[in-house]
């Protein structure tokens, strides 16, 4: 009896399971792209309602709009790089693979870069952007210097992806040739660098102020501003995770390298779009409008005793809540020591 007929590539295992992982990643990064729609969607919706409260407000709807146009083209020129390896030229000699490695001076090859670069620095912009105004609560001295080094690293990385996009895009180059490699290493270490440094900075001090205030607030107050999940939120730590998966595989040109830059990719923006959602739906704390309204935590007994005593209910005006448009649930801090 004839064993069966052997219809698959010639290329060697590693070569396989790279182009194995390269689809696997493009499909992660597609359904990722549909959440992005999504949390778009929501975010557009809140941002526009609340468009007249000044320009801080169109400028995070511009952002995402940004955001979402960069991963549009991140998407489209993935799908069309498929499309060329493994339907247009699936007979190069040498294989799908080959032909992709060596022509990454086409124009969608270098599109992809420039794309993967751009996402990541504005995600990266924005981290820093909340580190500051959640350390801003403790003064602006306290809040630069605290964030200067991470600014230093993003500036870094920066120039680092510049070059890595540079050298990925020459001919006979690619994200896996040797120089190439060595910059994108250098270049995704300062990026996570960055977001390790950023999210101890904005856990840490949320856990600071967990710790002075939690006693003050009401429960689903501590809960929806406090929690474990607005943690994670807060402090892009979904990112952070697959950002290090990726890193490490990619400097060991592991193949599963590209389903966890897929996981990545598509998380980045993720927890961008989580942290404005909770900006754009109000539920953050501001000093703009602690006047506007006030959290009534007082038993009944307790406002007797306000009524009759002037300076009671003045201090039960110090834990107060706001809808406006806030950017840190720190800022009342700032207020209260004034």
């Amino acid at each position: 009896m004839s064993s069966k007929p052997y219809y698959g590539p010639q290329e060697d295992e590693y070569t396989k399971n790279l182009e194995r992982f390269f689809v696997a990643g493009d499909f992660v990064a597609g359904v990722a792209y549909g959440v992005h729609i999504l949390l778009w969607a929501s975010c557009a919706s809140y941002l526009w309602k609340q468009r007249h409260r000044g320009w801080r407000t169109v400028f995070l709807l511009c952002y995402i709009t940004l955001l979402l146009i960069v991963e549009t083209m991140f998407s489209v020129v993935q799908a069309r790089t498929v499309q060329i390896i493994y339907i247009e030229n699936r007979n190069y000699p040498g294989g799908p693979w080959k032909y992709f490695l060596a022509t990454q001076n086409l124009a969608v090859n270098v599109i992809f870069y420039a794309t993967l670069f751009v996402l990541t620095f504005l995600c990266d912009t924005l981290m820093l952007w909340r580190s500051w105004i959640i350390w801003t609560a403790s003064g602006r001295t306290t809040a630069f210097l605290v964030n200067l080094f991470p600014l230093i690293m993003l500036a870094a990385s920066f120039v680092m992806g510049t070059l890595w996009t540079l050298q990925s895009s020459h001919p006979g180059l690619s994200l896996y040739s040797k120089q190439p490699l060595a910059y994108g290493t250098a270049y995704y270490t300062l990026s996570l660098g960055v977001n390790i440094i950023l999210t101890f900075l904005i856990i840490g001090r949320l856990l600071m102020y967990r710790r002075t205030h939690l006693a003050h607030l009401p429960a689903a107050h501590a809960q929806q501003y406090l929690s474990l999940a607005t943690l994670i939120v807060e402090s892009a730590a979904l990112y952070t995770v697959f950002a290090i998966a990726f890193l490490v595989s990619y400097a060991m040109n592991a193949p599963i390298n590209q389903v966890w830059l897929g996981f990545a990719s598509g998380a980045q923006p993720i927890a961008a779009y989580l942290i404005i959602y909770r900006v754009a739906a109000g539920t953050a704390w501001t000093r703009e409008t602690l006047e506007s309204q006030t959290l009534t935590t007082n038993t009944p007994g307790d406002r007797e005793e306000e009524a009759a005593d002037p300076r009671k209910r003045s201090e039960s005006r110090d834990v107060q809540f706001t809808t406006e448009f806030s950017v840190s649930a720190l800022d009342i801090e700032s207020t209260q020591e004034k």
